[in-house]
């Protein structure tokens, strides 16, 4: 085997091995101190929204596709990540990292990190909260990048959750919008902004998928404009056989063939 061929074989078994997770190389290592101590959305956290409606997770989706989450903590650490197509997790690309002390101190990531731990590996961002024992009344923020539209997240917390849509968005409408786990409840506050709510999540996952009102008036726009012109081409087409067939009795090329006017044991027309 020639050295270049070795290269290559060495070369494929490391990328095997890096796929298979035997390497654990691959989205491994820290967030940085930017990430994690990057402005949250609006400036900061709405800690109130989330503790004083005694929610599980109290999530917000901004028009940027971003979305700001607090999590009530439940035990000693949280793992974010995400699913892939094949099942398979990936760490949340997770930024603006925040932790609130039940007496409403709130800590910076970097702050977090020196007190607890905060590490990413090729699946999971993992968060060690600071302290030992009974943690319950903290709660932990983070940002990330969602998907326009559609909002799906694992469940990290079980409980009460609360995911709260950008400015005219509405999910009642079929196809268009949709939320599941089945049983939310809706309500819009005085900024326009649509509030889904469940009581007790105990799913694997959150999906909000959501419109604008205008979305549904484009696409009805459109559906029209695209049924006209399918019946203006089934007009055309049917004139153009109406044409055609006028053309042939013009030109004495229809022929009758009505066989129960013709003997069978009579040779063909014309071969008589």
């Amino acid at each position: 085997m020639t050295r270049r061929r070795r290269l290559l074989a060495v070369a494929g078994l490391a990328v095997m091995l890096s796929l298979s997770g035997c390497l654990g190389i691959l989205g491994g290592g820290s967030v940085s101190d930017e990430r994690l101590d990057a402005t949250p959305p609006g400036g900061a956290y709405d800690w109130n929204a989330s503790v004083d409606a005694d929610r599980d997770a109290h999530i917000t989706i901004y028009e940027n596709a971003s979305f700001a989450a607090i999590y009530a903590v439940d035990g000693n650490e949280i793992e974010l990540y995400r699913r892939d197509g094949l099942g398979g997790r990936n760490p949340l690309d997770v930024r603006a990292i925040r932790y609130r002390y039940p007496n409403g101190t709130v800590i910076t990531g970097t702050e977090l990190r020196e007190r607890g731990a905060i590490e990413q590996t090729r699946d999971v961002v993992r968060i060690t909260f600071p302290g030992e024992g009974d943690v319950e009344g903290d709660r932990i923020a983070v940002t990330a990048g969602s998907t326009p539209k559609r909002f799906a997240l694992p469940t990290y917390v079980k409980g009460s959750y609360e995911v709260v849509l950008p400015p005219n968005r509405r999910v009642s409408l079929p196809v268009f919008g949709d939320t599941s786990p089945g049983g939310a409840t809706t309500s819009v506050d005085d900024a326009d902004r649509l509030h889904v709510v469940w009581d007790d999540v105990q799913t694997n996952s959150v999906v909000v998928q959501f419109y604008l009102p205008q979305d549904v008036q484009i696409f009805g726009a459109v559906f029209a404009v695209f049924t006209v012109v399918g019946l203006g081409g089934l007009y055309y087409y049917r004139r153009q056989i109406e044409a055609l067939r006028e053309q042939r009795e013009d030109l004495g090329l229809d022929v009758d063939t009505d066989t129960d006017d013709l003997d069978d044991d009579d040779p063909p027309p014309g071969m008589r």
